[in-house]
């Protein structure tokens, strides 16, 4: 129950996570209702022992009916759970295959804790040093707080001290008259009022002090939070834009802004204060308190300007909703979105600024770089800052470009290609409250603008390569006129983050080694713009297998059950050890739009044999998916036919691994029956490529002493006759080519 917990206190971009890994495979209704039952069994044991399986299924099964007996006892059917179609829904389900169940929630388990992992690491848990400065920001922020409403009080209490003294210069005076007379009088007066005077004075000094420490306090807070947190979190927002697990919310920034902007007016509000009453009851120390007031009023205008001037960000770059998980790549004519944020969530600010985007706004390279391409958007397109959900927010949602066309003929001639040349947006607006007043500007991060569909896959090259090499402001948007290599360690995240945002998972350490080693060729661990997406153009082909994740095979790359890079070499040397029948799958290293393998090894004569069927693209798994791939392929030889494919590498039954997700009752293949002919399905079948066993040494058949009460098998063994042949198969034609499609015939008939 813990864990589920845990995952219902995450953000909403995690907790879709956590939904997309139920989906198709289990309610996650039930999963949260049954969370102590569930949590508490050992489903990794249960997932490969039958046995267990059934019991922790029964478990289930009984914590069910605890739960809908207490729901009637309360009377609260209606109201509550539908506890018996949560009971209906597993009895029907998994009744038969309970193991399908514990594979099923041991694997969903392990998926949640990496998602609480990740959500740990984005937040800054495995980083002492942000834990701790986020303390401490928290700390002098409610510090910060806690001294203006201090000097708040000081204040009423100087309005009332000052309301008192003039109280008494003005009506005490004939009072004393009439009670000692007119020369003692004067005395008490002037007396009592000196008294009161200097208490004035010294309360108005503390205040001027108390004032001077919270600007001070401020001064700090400010300097992190636009020299060290907004830098940081624009750095986190650049990798979460290319995959990062980065967290990249606003809502600390924002808290922060926020509270020491209200401060800040508060400060000044409590000045303004101090020179009313100064004038309002004439102080004999106003002028000694006119330079203090005015060297604090004109620092506390420096604070407040370089908060706010750096309060308005991107808080979602650039997108289309055709490349949902690219962003940052914009296509002329094509809609897209951006959102601008203002951190300083006050009232006073409601309404008050009007947000403009500029496309390339100041940009030098449009000057200085031939060829350089010019855009304009379709309309224009500006809006106010408004909160309708908690903070001053404008969301541009239909902005789109259209290209200036160049005036000067060869000017087309660029050093860059289209792919590499970079963009801005920038986010202008005018701030004008209470005697302040000065621009304020927001720039998006470095876009792609393409005019073409295919140009997506190298613009994406492009965009990565540049978030993971730059950062800070100005943006190098000649970047790619000399671009400077990746390191290793810096490609081989960014690549790992992609499997991550498509498939939900990773690439291990022996992936990345694979990879490293088609890669990399530089003995200093560097790889060349041109290396990864020029000449060779590795990401062309690593591109094509996040497509065909992404498209068929987005469960199983989850579930962990495809190796996917891993060479021919390693494959041989994996499963030459492996009992006859172990599998693994593999993509292909030649097809560049995506393709997947499978190798199994076979036994013969003590000889290892490893065979890997031609690859199945994508047009191929849109027929029919991989598991019944798996499950209905065969090998033929001399009217045999057998499944090689048997366990999972390294040794999980495929049912285990594949069971879910088979498709038996109707293929893709199946088709309605018209007349009198006979349904038939497509069968993926190969012919056998291992060496048929040697042939046994002969004998005389009378020197074999058969013991005539040994079984069938054994017998078969002694005699190596052939398997008896499934009736079906003597309807098959033989079939010479691997991965040919062979029709069956399901006979219904009695012979």
């Amino acid at each position: 129950m813990a864990q589920w917990q845990d995952l219902l206190m995450l953000d909403s971009a995690l907790q879709g996570r956590v939904s997309q890994l139920y989906e198709r495979k289990f309610p996650r209704e039930i999963r949260q209702c049954l969370c102590v039952p569930i949590e508490s069994q050992d489903w990794d044991s249960a997932a490969v022992d039958e046995n267990k399986a059934s019991t922790c299924f029964h478990v289930l099964l009984v914590y069910l009916e605890e739960l809908q007996n207490c729901s009637v006892q309360e009377n609260n059917i209606l109201q509550g759970p539908n506890f018996l179609g949560m009971k209906d829904y597993l009895l029907k389900h998994f009744e038969d295959k309970p193991l399908n169940l514990a594979v099923v929630l041991s694997e969903s388990l392990k998926e949640e804790k990496k998602i609480l992992a990740l959500a740990s690491e984005a937040q800054g848990c495995s980083s002492p040093a942000t834990n701790q400065t986020w303390k401490e920001l928290d700390n002098n922020v409610n510090e910060l707080k806690k001294q203006t409403s201090e000097v708040k009080k000081e204040m009423m209490l100087l309005e009332f001290l000052n309301e008192n003294l003039d109280f008494i210069q003005k009506t005490w005076l004939s009072q004393v008259e009439q009670r000692i007379g007119l020369v003692k009088s004067h005395a008490v007066v002037e007396e009592e009022c000196l008294k009161r005077t200097n208490l004035i004075t010294q309360k108005k000094q503390m205040v001027l002090q108390q004032i001077s420490n919270i600007l001070n306090l401020a001064q700090k807070i400010v300097a992190t939070l636009t020299d060290v947190e907004l830098p940081e979190w624009k750095r986190r927002q650049q990798k979460a834009c290319i995959g990062s697990p980065a967290d990249a919310s606003l809502d600390h920034l924002q808290k922060w802004f926020t509270t020491v902007a209200e401060t800040l007016l508060q400060v000044r509000e409590q000045l303004q204060k101090l020179q009313d009453q100064n004038k309002k009851y004439k102080s004999a120390d106003a002028s000694s308190l006119t330079g203090p007031m005015a060297e604090i009023e004109k620092f506390t205008l420096s604070l407040s300007t370089k908060l706010l001037a750096n309060a308005l960000v991107v808080e979602k770059q650039p997108i289309m909703s055709s490349l949902p998980q690219r962003p940052l790549i914009l296509k002329t004519g094509v809609r897209f979105s951006v959102t601008v944020r203002f951190l300083a969530n006050l009232p006073e600010f409601k309404c008050l600024l009007k947000v403009k985007p500029v496309f390339d706004k100041d940009v030098e390279e449009a000057k200085t770089l031939k060829g350089f391409r010019h855009f304009d958007f379709n309309k224009d397109d500006s809006k106010v800052l408004d909160s309708p959900c908690g903070g001053l927010v404008a969301e541009f949602g239909h902005m789109s470009l259209k290209e200036r066309k160049a005036r000067t003929k060869g000017s087309h001639e660029s050093r860059l290609l289209v792919t590499e040349e970079l963009h801005i947006i920038k986010f202008v607006t005018r701030f004008q409250h209470a005697g302040l007043e000065f621009n304020i500007e927001a720039s998006s991060l470095p876009v792609v603008v393409i005019s073409s569909t295919n140009q997506g896959v190298n613009a994406w090259a492009s965009v990565m390569w540049y978030n993971m090499l730059s950062a800070g402001e100005p943006p190098n948007l000649s970047l790619f006129v000399d671009p400077p290599p990746l390191s290793w360690q810096q490609l081989s995240q960014v690549l790992s983050w992609q499997f991550m945002a498509v498939g939900q998972r990773e690439l291990d350490e022996n992936q990345l080694s694979m990879l490293r080693d088609k890669i990399l060729d530089d003995p200093d661990g560097l790889v060349q713009w041109s290396k990864f997406s020029k000449n060779e153009n590795a990401w062309i082909w690593i591109d094509g297998i996040l497509d065909l994740i992404k498209t068929h095979l987005v469960d199983h790359w989850r579930d962990g059950s495809i190796m996917g890079f891993v060479s021919r070499e390693r494959t041989k040397v994996l499963l030459q050890e492996k009992q006859p029948g172990t599998f693994l799958l593999r993509f292909s290293e030649s097809n560049k739009d995506g393709a997947i393998s499978f190798s199994w090894v076979d036994h013969c004569n003590d000889d290892a044999h490893v065979h890997a069927v031609e690859p199945y693209t994508k047009s191929e798994l849109l027929a029919k998916a991989l598991p019944d791939i798996i499950y209905n392929y065969s090998l033929t030889a001399e009217r045999t036919h057998r499944n090689p494919l048997i366990y999972l590498y390294p040794d999980i039954h495929k049912d285990a691994a594949f069971g879910r997700y088979y498709n038996t009752s109707e293929t893709p293949a199946t088709k309605k029956i018209n007349g009198p002919y006979v349904k038939r399905n497509v069968i993926h079948t190969s012919e056998n490529p291992t060496p048929p066993p040697s042939p046994p040494r002969e004998m005389p058949f009378m020197d074999m002493d058969i013991d005539m009460d040994m079984d069938m098998d054994t017998l078969v063994d002694l005699l190596d006759l052939p398997e008896l042949p499934d009736l079906f198969m003597y309807f098959q034609e033989a079939s010479t080519e691997t991965n040919f499609e062979t029709d069956f015939v399901n006979l219904t008939c009695s012979f």
